[in-house]
């Protein structure tokens, strides 16, 4: 009689895509307002809504928690993070800093190959507002400001940038609430990409800052005037 093999301790890889699917679900929903800041990400209610069992639903709010999306409070469950104003002026104030020194230092190493990875991405900023989707222009908008990290050649300024992302993902969502129009948002990335393919210190220092100076502005001012839910909203 063959003997089966010994267990080695593999990860349950569908349970783990299950997490994952549902972090990625809750993150789109907190993206595109379905939940608004303060929400109660309700683990029954989304375990029924989403027909999965609540314990894959807890994990993903742990993730999302760590990542700075949710937070948890004692004895009441998961929430939507609500960002004060402040906190806002000091994601983009460290933001700025950040990509203006990766910007410069992508455009000493730029090569044809790098200005191609950049503008094709920036043409899937374009194809993704055809379509109408908030949650993946998005994700699209952030890798192209992580691509010019990347570009940067400093691993320990990306890993920094990558930090920030689930905060970053939140305020780039808020920002597509700042136009009417999906197309206008890939469209503000042509400035910055000019600049960095100049060469030009100075006209990238004023790309970064123009570029995200006006969504600093835009979403600061959204944020004040953003009704914060304090109650026990759920998804339901």
């Amino acid at each position: 009689m063959r003997l089966a093999s010994k267990p080695v301790g593999l990860p349950a890889i569908v349970s783990q895509d299950l997490v994952t699917q549902i972090a990625r679900v809750l993150t789109d929903a907190v993206i595109s307002g379905q939940l608004s800041p303060g929400a109660k990400v309700a683990e029954a209610a989304v375990a029924r809504e989403l027909g999965v069992s609540r314990a894959p639903v807890r994990e993903a709010a742990r993730l999302l928690e760590n990542q700075g999306l949710l937070v948890a409070i004692p004895g009441r469950g998961f929430f939507v993070r609500a960002h004060a104003p402040d906190e806002i002026d000091d994601l983009y104030d460290l933001r700025i800093c950040i990509e203006k020194h990766a910007a410069v230092q992508a455009a000493t190493r730029l090569t044809p190959e790098g200005r191609a990875a950049l503008r094709r991405q920036l043409d899937v900023l374009y194809e993704t507002a055809a379509i109408n989707d908030p949650g993946r222009q998005v994700e699209e908008d952030y890798r192209f400001h992580r691509l010019i990290c990347e570009m940067s050649g400093n691993r320990r300024l990306l890993r920094l940038f990558d930090d920030l992302a689930s905060e970053l993902r939140i305020v780039i969502g808020l920002i597509g609430r700042l136009y009417d129009d999906p197309h206008r948002i890939a469209e503000t990335h042509e400035p910055l990409l000019a600049a960095i393919e100049s060469g030009d210190v100075a006209k990238i220092h004023a790309g970064v800052e123009y570029h995200l100076g006006d969504a600093w502005r835009g979403v600061a001012q959204l944020v004040r005037n953003l009704p914060v839910n304090k109650t026990t909203e759920r998804i339901s």
